[in-house]
């Protein structure tokens, strides 16, 4: 049954058993612009206060992309001010979906590199589509940009130190069977499978008692969420005087001439 969301970007939600799938269509490439920030972390909002939830799958409603991640037209050519806005929306979403009560499921149906990738990453469980051009993985480094701190606790927490800081350096993206191999998706399926996959994970996540799981959540994360938390003025500043650089508008501005180049 298609669920009516009140949103201004187009996001389809439908309702199963208590589990949302929330398709991702700001098109052509899920790009998280700040407006496409906003409204998901109102939509995430409206569906944590519809107590006939109790879990969301993620997933794309973009052919062959789950999310291409920040959109780097709010990063390039902008004032300061406008970063810092658009910065203080991306830390509200990391923090809304990383702190949700409710379990999140993440159907990865489409490459997902850097913000797509750390989308991923706040669900509790991630299902990868088994196609060679899916890639996923934090690859900031290659567009000349250092991940924050919070970007890097994240994939830390799930794949590990010495395999982040590789990762992280180096900027890679994991075709999905080395993505199962470091441990940054949980199941490698058929792309066809991908959503029925992530369903039954969900419900088996669902079989434990909510307060249970939730409590458990929250203690796991408490540490990593309130890094950010204490520190977000601090990595705003930080943000916005990075951002500000000549050599990176530079290298952002290059990205985008050899992204023209490809489109040609």
């Amino acid at each position: 049954m298609a669920l009516a969301a009140a949103v201004r970007v187009p996001a389809r939600v439908l309702l199963r058993a208590g589990v949302a799938v929330m398709k991702l269509k700001n098109p052509p490439v899920n790009t998280l612009s700040l407006e496409f920030l906003t409204e998901l972390v109102i939509c995430l909002e409206k569906l944590e206060n519809d107590k006939s939830f109790r879990g969301v799958v993620l997933t794309s409603d973009c052919p062959g992309v789950f999310s291409a991640g920040l959109d780097l037209k709010e990063m390039c050519g902008k004032s300061p001010a406008h970063y810092a806005e658009y910065w203080k929306a991306v830390q509200e979403l990391w923090l809304r979906f990383y702190q949700s009560n409710l379990v999140l499921v993440s159907a990865i149906n489409g490459a997902c590199p850097a913000g797509g990738c750390l989308m991923t990453l706040t669900c509790d469980y991630r299902v990868l589509a088994d196609n060679p051009r899916y890639c996923i993985g934090l690859n900031e480094t290659q567009l000349g940009i250092v991940a924050p701190f919070w970007f890097k606790d994240t994939l830390v927490n799930v794949i590990g130190h010495r395999a982040a800081e590789r990762a992280l350096q180096l900027g890679l993206l994991f075709p999905p069977a080395e993505a199962l191999q470091v441990g940054i998706v949980d199941q490698v399926v058929p792309e066809e499978q991908v959503q029925s996959t992530a369903l039954s994970a969900i419900a088996q996540w669902m079989t434990v008692p909510d307060h249970a799981r939730q409590l458990t959540k929250a203690m796991m994360r408490k540490a990593t969420a309130s890094r950010l938390i204490t520190q977000r003025d601090a990595d705003v500043q930080n943000f916005v005087s990075f951002l500000s650089k000549d050599s990176i508008q530079k290298s952002l501005q290059l990205y985008f001439e050899r992204l023209k180049e490809k489109k040609g």
